[in-house]
C-alpha cells in the first residue's frame, strides 16, 4: 500500500544527517533545531530589514522545520512550495519595472504573469517533488543577473560592499547544500553529516544582505524623491553587521 503523504519518512528527499538518532518524534535532529532557532532570531531582523514584508519568510520557516521534523511527503512540498511562493511575491512587487518583457505594460499585468506562472510551477512541482530543490535553486542565477546588471549602474562603494558579501554568503550556502546532496557518503564516512545545517546558516545570512539591496534599487525605483543609503548596525567597521537602508530627506529635482 502507499503509505500516507503525512507519514514520517514519505517524501522523496532525505538529507545527509542521520534519522532518529537523537530523537524519538525528530527524524533530523540537527536540521529541525538549527532551522527552529535561525527561524526565532530572523524574525526580529525580518522587521528591520524588510519591515512587514518579512512576514512572507514566516510560512517558510515553519513548514521546513516541519519538513526536516517529519520528512514526510507534505512536509516536503509545504517546504518547497512555501519558498516558491516567497519568491513570487518578491517578484510580484519588487520586480524592477524596467526588466518587464515588451508585453507587459504595466505592474498589474506583471501580477497575473507571475500568478500564472507561479501556478504552473506550483501544479508541476508535483510531477517530481525531488527536483523542485534544484530548481529553486536555478532562480537564485536570475537574482544574481538582476543585481549585476543594477550594480554597473551604481557607483556607491556601500551597495557593492553590501552585494559582495551577499555572494559571498550565497556562494558558501550553495557549495554547503551540493556538499550534503552529492558527497553524502563522503561526510557519513567521517561522521559530519551536518552540511544542510550550514546551508540553513549561510542561506539565511546570505539574504540578510539581499533584502536590503532590493529596498535600495527599489526605492530608487519607485521613490525617486527620496535617496537611499545602505547602512550598516552596530557599525561599519564591525566584520558581521546587520545592512539597512535608510532614506535621506527628500530633494527638489530641476
Amino acid at each position: 500500500t502507499m503509505p500516507s503523504i503525512f507519514s514520517y519518512q514519505s517524501a522523496e528527499v532525505d538529507w545527509c544527517e542521520g534519522n532518529f538518532e537523537r530523537s524519538a518524534v525528530i527524524a533530523e535532529y540537527y536540521n529541525t533545531v538549527n532551522r527552529t532557532t535561525l527561524f526565532s532570531l530572523f524574525i526580529p531582523l525580518n522587521f528591520l530589514v524588510l519591515e512587514g514584508a518579512g512576514q512572507s519568510l514566516f510560512p517558510a520557516g515553519i513548514f521546513s522545520t516541519y519538513f526536516h521534523m517529519t520528512l514526510s511527503y507534505v512536509g516536503q512540498l509545504l517546504d518547497e512550495l512555501s519558498i516558491l511562493w516567497t519568491l513570487a511575491a518578491a517578484y510580484s512587487f519588487w520586480y524592477p519595472q524596467v526588466y518587464f518583457p515588451k508585453f507587459i505594460k504595466s505592474r498589474k499585468h506583471f501580477l497575473w504573469l507571475t500568478g500564472i506562472t507561479t501556478l504552473i510551477s506550483t501544479l508541476m512541482s508535483f510531477v517530481k517533488p525531488a527536483l523542485n530543490a534544484y530548481a529553486l535553486n536555478c532562480i537564485a542565477f536570475h537574482l544574481l543577473y538582476l543585481m549585476w546588471r543594477e550594480l554597473k549602474k551604481c557607483d556607491d562603494k556601500r551597495v557593492h560592499r553590501t552585494a559582495t558579501a551577499m555572494v559571498v554568503w550565497w556562494v558558501l550556502a550553495i557549495s554547503s547544500w551540493i556538499s550534503d546532496r552529492w558527497l553524502c557518503g563522503l561526510w557519513q564516512a567521517i561522521n559530519f553529516p551536518y552540511f544542510h545545517s550550514f546551508w540553513h546558516i549561510l542561506i539565511a545570512m546570505s539574504l540578510l544582505y539581499c533584502c536590503p539591496l532590493v529596498i535600495y534599487f527599489d526605492v530608487s525605483y519607485e521613490m525617486p524623491s527620496f535617496k537611499p543609503k545602505i547602512r550598516y548596525w552596530p557599525s561599519d567597521s564591525w566584520f558581521a553587521v546587520v545592512p539597512y537602508v535608510a532614506l535621506e530627506k527628500p530633494y527638489k529635482q530641476c
